[in-house]
């Protein structure tokens, strides 16, 4: 992928109403790794924005009475153009935003699935009947209920996996029959934009029924704040998504939010694959992402050799150019990111086992011992290439730990027994538990969210099709 093949990948100017509109301003995106220039976006307005919203609500009649057929050939239309032009796409993903070549093809693979769940998920949308004669008056009467699309569907993505987290938003929109309008991240638009240009070329859909504008906050809260957009999906930080949800009040608001996700090592566990699974999950996407490994509580008994295993397998961690298959920890998307982490390392009171500096122009993977409650390298979500680690008691005290975190998305725990599989399954307060594997593990078609300041709602095609549909009662005396 080239700065003059993105030239070619899509119309000029950005997809609003039925045609692409020149906003006469542009933004450049830079590759993280040495700063070049990958290409150039265009930047929405407020006004804009504004149009977007009229365009989707015109023709939302029309995408709600779109059949299923043409709802499920629009998505694996994009899903056959997309997977044609796979390898331009992860290496898109790599330039815009700079993390290894390994997770953008990871990225571009849970993508393909997205599609495909959700055009999968258009045969299961319907409803059931009501025995409304549980009551004397309701004798002689029918029911039956429908999903019916909850309206205009705006959705608001971060940075890390632009194309992914867009597919999260669009494709259940489309699957529902709900037009959407999708704003990227200003960082990262380029593979949204792609996306967008295949399922509007994908033949089927209205072209006013899958839309995106660029922009700041402003044009970010004129979309949230109209009273007429049927419901807003946003994945980014907490902060961001408190602040989006009250501007949107009351509109219907589903947030996937950060996370600090905790590893338990229970003194059974196999502490080699533990080991390997907080560098895997600790380390992927260079840290940014919500369920990276961040917080490790292991079992006393276990903890000095759990933590000799993990300071020699960070060794092995590849830190370097992104472009490279080997990489797997490369530079966070900017220099005030590099700087914020770095910071949090060196104010965590903790002890630096590993890392803790640049290597070249990334961080060198870190591991801190013993960081204090109160840190923000130990009470918030990090987003880079850091795990704190940390020895309790008991299994007790392990779950009292993470649970005492105001996140609550991912978590995992490492045994040999079922009972304490089930303890942690039980005990946790998290959106997922995972057993033997990284908090990171997510499949596209499972329900994904997170509890207390994780979010709220729930993604996975099946599970946001729900959440962006309606039920609609029908009662008929014959």
């Amino acid at each position: 992928m080239t700065v003059d093949d993105l030239k070619g990948a899509w119309p000029s100017g950005l997809p609003v109403g039925d045609g692409w509109v020149e906003t006469g301003q542009e933004r450049e995106v830079v590759f993280p790794y040495d700063g070049s220039v990958v290409a150039s976006s265009p930047v929405g307005t407020p006004d804009l924005a504004r149009r977007a919203v009229e365009e989707a609500l015109a023709v939302a009649p029309a995408m709600a009475a779109l059949p299923s057929h043409a709802r499920r050939a629009a998505l694996m239309g994009a899903h056959d153009a997309l997977a044609a032009r796979r390898e331009d796409v992860e290496r898109l993903l790599v330039l815009e935003t700079g993390k290894p070549l390994v997770d953008c093809r990871v990225e571009v693979a849970r993508t393909l699935v997205t599609l495909a769940t959700a055009a999968e998920e258009v045969a299961r949308l319907h409803g059931e009947t009501v025995p409304l004669d549980l009551l004397p008056s309701g004798e002689g009467l029918v029911g039956f209920w429908t999903r019916r699309p909850i309206g205009v569907v705006v959705g608001i993505t971060g940075f890390n996996y632009p194309l992914l987290l867009a597919a999260h938003k669009i494709a259940p929109a489309v699957a529902a029959g709900c037009p959407v309008i999708v704003k990227p991240a200003p960082a990262t638009p380029l593979a949204t934009l792609w996306l967008v240009h295949l399922l509007r070329s994908a033949g089927g859909l209205p072209p006013a029924g899958v839309q995106l504008v660029t922009g700041d906050v402003e044009v970010g809260r004129t979309l949230v704040e109209d009273r007429r957009i049927g419901a807003v999906s946003f994945t980014g930080s907490a902060a961001a998504g408190h602040a989006i949800a009250r501007a949107a009040a009351p509109t219907k608001v589903l947030l996937e939010l950060g996370s600090n996700a905790a590893l338990v090592v229970a003194a059974d566990a196999d502490l080699e694959a533990a080991a390997d699974a907080v560098v895997r999950g600790g380390y992927y996407a260079s840290g940014q992402a919500c369920i990276s490994v961040q917080r490790v509580l292991v079992e006393e008994p276990a903890r000095e050799a759990f933590v000799a295993l993990l300071a020699e397998r960070v060794k092995d961690v590849v830190a370097g150019d992104p472009r490279s298959p080997q990489t797997r920890v490369a530079p966070l998307i900017d220099p005030a990111a590099t700087e914020r982490v770095l910071g949090w390392v060196r104010e965590s009171g903790g002890t630096l086992v590993t890392g803790g500096v640049r290597d070249g122009r990334a961080i060198a993977p870190t591991v801190l011992a013993d960081v204090p409650d109160g840190a923000a390298a130990w009470d918030e979500e990090i987003f880079g290439p850091v795990v704190c680690v940390r020895s309790v008691p008991d299994l007790d005290a392990a779950f009292a730990a993470v649970n005492a975190s105001r996140y609550g998305l991912h978590a995992a725990v490492f045994t040999r027994s079922l009972a304490t599989a089930f303890a942690a399954i039980e005990r946790i307060e998290a959106g997922g538990v995972v057993v033997n594997d990284v908090p990171g593990f997510r499949a596209d078609n499972m329900p994904y969210g997170g509890v207390k300041d994780s979010g709220a709602g729930r993604e996975g095609p099946r599970f946001a099709i729900e959440e962006l549909t309606v039920t609609r009662m029908a009662i008929i005396r014959p």
